[in-house]
């Protein structure tokens, strides 16, 4: 009570000081439209104020209380447009349209000086108010902007969806543009899950064409019969009137459809070992489901990849998968850069720079862009000051480098990253980015002053709310109880990510319990144990988890073939792989989305 009555006090001698220089606002306010629009505050809140004092009607007095507020907002006073409201909630008119406006700037405060979740909490008008469509566009305009800092796209396509509703045709093609392209990243299954929502026909029909576009882009002639038939169910569907830009050019583009397939790899030597699990995945793939008509061949690099390349052109190779190794990666490159017309080709590994061409492209297990996918989750789990401790050589700089860029391009600001060595230094490093050394140093001058009877515990840092590793099996095994042993009895432990390199290779009861509450990337294939994965280790009981991983890249590979040309004319399709959601950039590199999975009660469950 005493609250409301020191609300309506502030409230009092603002109008009051208003009135004091009413004189000299008397001009302005002769300048506001008798109807006091609700659709911009153009004057200083004192005029409005001013006018509200003046008001007999109780419905003109709340429209310029509001624009008041809308003033104070305007100006970053939210404490003082707070107060407004709240003086003004009790006495309110039931008008829908000033009702509306209440909650929108109650919802605006909320999201600066809050979160935008708690403005999303606000922002509720109920579905039988009859509303201008100025106040209708704002509505559902702010709500995809509250969702879209809040990581919701789904819920942010359905308010676009409804904002294009309530625009001019003239200004619907920006918003379509958007909501398509936030169509694009999400997953087939989560697409089809929310299609069928019958009370928004526009989001529902956006949904649908996703689902469409994503299931069919590997089968023109499927794709082209039912993107007919949504046509007809949807006729006055912006994107029936007008296809999106690149779902055009998957209608377009021809798909390989080798009927011989040249595949070039280490056969024989030292490398042949890392070749073989590739070759076992591509043979598992062609034999589980492939086109018995087309034939597969393979050639060995191990006595040159030119003369194996010649040798499989010379025997009439229409698409070919491979090499394998670096340098015979970028030789290939050196021969295609100069050949007018290409073979299409996947490579199985990726040079730093190249030359895209529209049949070549790039399949690997890069742990660039593995750590790249890391950083997209955690801002995706609404991590903000992320910690990496990586170790100190060539593969964990790298994917310390690519995580950065990648959380830079997110973010636009830099992860915290510290380099371990192996052995004692490892101790030291956790030590010195948690903090617990300054902690430690601090207590240690307090025990010289006061005398060694100080009882004291060290505390650590409090800022972050993340940390990725970046280390092989054998470090984690120690890094880990090193991260819990230096967390504070002051701070809450943060949640802990790691890479498919820290996987332990045989993961007992006693060891996965060790390693409760860590989240681990890995490939879809790998995160459950099914007939398959357990085939494949019976069949090859030598195999560690690397060599599995190369498998299914293999399986992959093979799987890839008649879906490449409609992968990388549409970028938003993506084919679920057992290496990982498969999708090609414009480059023709094939990027993958990792699965995640976390220790719980010593077993690893995916997310």
């Amino acid at each position: 009570m005493l609250k409301r009555l020191n609300t309506t006090k502030f409230v009092c001698a603002l109008i009051f000081s208003v009135l004091v220089v009413g004189c000299a606002a008397n001009k302005q306010q002769d300048n506001i439209d008798a109807s006091a629009s609700l659709v911009a505050a153009e004057h200083p809140a004192k005029v409005y104020l001013a006018q509200a004092t003046n008001s007999s009607l109780p419905e003109k007095r709340d429209r310029y209380l509001l624009l008041a507020a809308h003033a104070y907002i305007n100006d970053g006073n939210f404490n003082s447009a707070a107060k407004v409201l709240t003086s003004m909630q009790k006495s309110m008119v039931t008008v829908p349209s000033l009702q509306a406006e209440h909650i929108y700037l109650r919802a605006r405060i909320a999201e600066k000086t809050n979160s935008s979740q708690a403005a999303l909490d606000i922002l509720q008008y109920p579905p039988h108010w009859q509303l201008p469509r100025w106040q209708m566009a704002s509505y559902h305009q702010f709500k995809a902007k509250l969702y879209k800092n809040t990581q919701q796209p789904i819920d942010q396509v359905k308010q676009l969806s409804l904002l294009s509703n309530y625009l001019p045709k003239s200004e619907t093609s920006a918003i379509n543009n958007v909501i398509w392209k936030l169509l694009q990243p999400l997953h087939e299954e989560t697409v089809q899950s929310f299609m069928r929502d019958q009370s928004n026909p526009i989001f529902a029909g956006w949904l649908q064409l996703t689902y469409i576009a994503k299931h069919y882009a590997v089968e023109p002639t499927q794709l082209v019969r039912y993107l007919g038939e949504w046509q007809r169910n949807n006729p006055n569907h912006p994107a029936a009137m007008k296809l999106p830009a690149d779902l055009e050019q998957a209608l377009n583009a021809k798909p390989f459809r080798p009927q011989n397939i040249a595949v070039l790899l280490p056969l024989s030597g030292p490398r042949a070992v890392v070749a073989e699990p590739i070759r076992q995945g591509l043979m598992s793939s062609y034999l589980s489901d492939y086109d018995a008509n087309v034939s597969i061949n393979f050639y060995d690099t191990q006595q040159g990849v030119a003369a194996a390349y010649q040798q499989a052109v010379a025997k009439g190779a229409e698409f070919i998968i491979g090499p394998l190794l670096p340098n015979e990666v970028e030789e290939l490159q050196k021969v295609n850069d100069k050949q007018k017309t290409t073979i299409p080709q996947l490579y199985l590994n990726q040079t730093d720079t190249f030359t895209p061409q529209p049949n070549l492209f790039y399949f690997s297990l890069s742990p660039a862009q593995e750590a790249s996918d890391a950083a997209r989750k955690l801002f995706n789990d609404g991590v903000k000051l992320p910690l990496l401790l990586a170790s100190n050589d060539p593969i964990g700089k790298r994917m310390a480098d690519s995580f950065q860029q990648t959380w830079l391009t997110l973010t636009s600001n830099d992860a915290e990253v510290y380099f371990y060595d192996a052995g004692d230094q490892m101790k030291l490093t956790v030590q010195e980015a948690l903090g617990v050394k300054d902690s430690q140093a601090r207590i240690s001058r307090m025990r010289d002053l006061l005398g060694s009877r100080l009882e004291s515990d060290f505390r650590s840092r409090q800022d972050i709310d993340a940390i990725y590793m970046i280390s092989g099996s054998q470090d984690l095994a120690l890094l880990k109880p090193f991260l819990d042993v230096n967390f504070s009895v002051f701070s809450e432990p943060v949640t802990l990510y790691t890479t498919s390199r820290s996987r332990l290779e045989s993961e007992s009861a006693q060891s996965a319990q060790e390693l409760n509450n860590l989240i681990i990337s890995d490939v879809p294939w790998l995160m459950q144990s099914n007939s398959e994965t357990q085939m494949v280790s019976e069949l090859w009981s030598g195999w560690n988890n690397s060599q599995k991983r190369l498998y299914v890249m293999g399986f992959d590979a093979l799987e890839l073939v008649n879906r490449l040309a409609q992968m990388r004319a549409f970028p938003g399709y993506q084919f679920m792989g057992r290496s990982g959601a498969l999708s090609v950039k414009p480059n023709g590199v094939i990027e993958r989305q990792l699965s995640w999975g976390k220790y719980t009660q010593g077993k690893l469950t995916p997310l």
